[in-house]
C-alpha cells in the first residue's frame, strides 16, 4: 500500500490557537452535522474484517479508493488488514463498519477495549490501547498498520507527518480542525478508505431515518428553544451552533439559545459567568457536569434560580453512560443517544 498526495490543502495553526480551542470542547466534544461526499471510485467491498485477525490479503476490487483530506487526496492501493484507530470516534465508526482495529484510542476513558457500551462486545481480540492527544508513536509503529484513521483529531501538521511515516493516515477533511468534523462525514471518509463506501451510506441513512422518526415522535420539540450548557471544576459553558451537540438537538427541531448564539466567537462553547446564569433560560435546558458531580450543578444556588430549572424544564446528566453517548459522536453513539436521551428531553422540555 502507498499514500500518493494528489493535492494538497492546508492552512497553518499557532501552537497557542490550537491549545485555546482545546479547552472546554476536547473534555465534551461534539454530536454531529452535515453529511459531505468524499472523493472515491471502484465500487463498494462486501469483504470481511480489516483487523489482526484478517485471513485474506488480497486486494478488493474496490480498491484503489481515494479519499480527500485537509492534507490532500489520500489513496489507499489494497484493502487494509491492519488498522489503527486515534481520532475520537474512529474506531467506533470502523467497528460499525466490520471492522476491528488492532489498535485505538480512548477518549472518553472507557476502559477495557476503548469504546461506549453502544459498541460493545464487536471485538474479538482486545485492541491495543493509544495516547489520544500525544499519540504513542513507537507504539503504533510496532503494530505495523497498513492504515491509520485520524479523521477527528487535531489536524495539526506534524501529528499528521509522523502518522503517514508510519502508514498512508486518513487525516481530518478541509475545515475539520479541532475536531470539527461530524459523525457522517468522518462515516463516509472511513467507509471510503475501507472500502465499504454503500455500508457507510447505509449507516448514515439508517440514522437519519431514526432522526425522522424522533421528529415525528415528539412534535412538541419543533421550535422550542434549548441550552446545551455544561460545567467544568472552574467554568459554566454553553454549546454554540456548527458543533455536534447544537447539531443534534436541532435535527430534532429544537432552536439553540439566541442569547447564546449571539456571544458565538468561532469556537465549541461560550464561557458564562455565574452570575449571568439566567442567560441558560430555555424551554429545556441541558447540562452536562465534566470533572464534577451532578448534585453540585443541582445544587448550586443561582443554577436553581435558573426558570427552566425552577420550572422542571432541565435535564443535568447524572447518568455517565447518557453524557458520554451525548457527547461521542460517532454513528453508534448517535443512534444510542436517540434512542435514549430523547425519550429523557420530552420528559422535561417546556410544553
Amino acid at each position: 500500500m502507498k499514500i500518493v498526495i494528489l493535492r494538497h490543502s492546508f492552512a497553518g495553526r499557532s501552537g497557542s490557537a490550537r491549545r485555546t480551542r482545546r479547552s472546554l470542547g476536547l473534555l465534551s466534544l461534539p454530536l454531529a452535522a452535515v453529511l459531505v461526499g468524499v472523493t472515491g471510485c471502484g465500487s463498494d467491498d462486501d469483504g470481511g474484517d480489516a483487523g489482526a485477525s484478517a485471513a485474506s490479503t488480497a486486494s478488493s476490487g474496490a480498491f484503489p479508493v481515494s479519499v480527500d483530506t485537509k492534507f490532500g487526496a489520500i489513496e489507499v492501493d489494497e484493502k487494509p488488514q491492519r488498522v489503527v484507530a486515534l481520532g475520537w470516534g474512529d474506531a467506533e465508526t470502523a467497528l460499525a463498519l466490520g471492522v476491528q482495529p488492532v489498535g485505538q484510542s480512548d477518549w472518553l476513558a472507557f476502559g477495557g477495549d476503548g469504546v461506549g457500551p453502544w459498541a460493545k462486545d464487536r471485538y474479538d481480540k482486545s485492541p491495543q490501547s493509544i495516547g489520544t492527544m500525544e499519540p504513542e508513536y513507537e507504539k503504533i509503529a510496532a503494530l505495523k498498520p497498513d492504515l491509520i484513521l485520524d479523521t477527528k483529531s487535531s489536524g495539526d501538521r506534524t501529528r499528521y507527518d509522523t502518522l503517514s511515516k508510519i502508514a498512508p493516515t486518513i487525516g481530518v477533511p478541509k475545515g475539520g480542525d479541532q475536531y470539527m468534523i461530524s459523525w457522517e462525514k468522518q462515516t463516509a471518509m472511513i467507509a471510503q478508505a475501507l472500502g465499504k463506501k454503500a455500508e457507510g451510506a447505509k449507516l448514515v441513512d439508517g440514522i437519519e431515518d431514526q432522526f425522522a422518526a424522533a421528529r415525528e415522535a415528539h412534535p412538541e420539540f419543533k421550535g422550542k428553544t434549548v441550552t446545551l450548557a455544561s460545567k467544568t471544576a472552574n467554568d459554566w459553558g454553553a454549546y454554540v451552533g456548527g458543533t455536534g451537540r447544537v447539531n443534534f438537538v436541532e435535527r430534532l427541531g429544537f432552536t439553540n439559545n439566541p442569547v447564546i448564539e449571539k456571544q458565538a466567537d468561532g469556537g465549541f462553547s461560550v464561557t458564562v459567568s455565574e452570575e449571568n446564569l439566567d442567560q441558560f433560560d430555555a424551554d429545556l435546558l441541558v447540562t452536562a457536569p465534566i470533572g464534577v458531580t451532578a448534585d453540585s450543578v443541582k445544587s448550586n444556588a443561582l443554577f436553581k434560580k435558573i426558570p427552566a430549572v425552577a420550572g422542571g424544564h432541565a435535564v443535568v446528566f447524572d447518568d455517565k453512560g447518557l453524557s458520554q453517548a451525548f457527547a461521542t459522536d460517532s454513528v453508534l453513539s448517535v443512534s444510542y443517544a436517540i434512542d435514549h436521551v430523547v425519550p429523557v428531553f420530552a420528559e422535561h422540555v417546556k410544553k
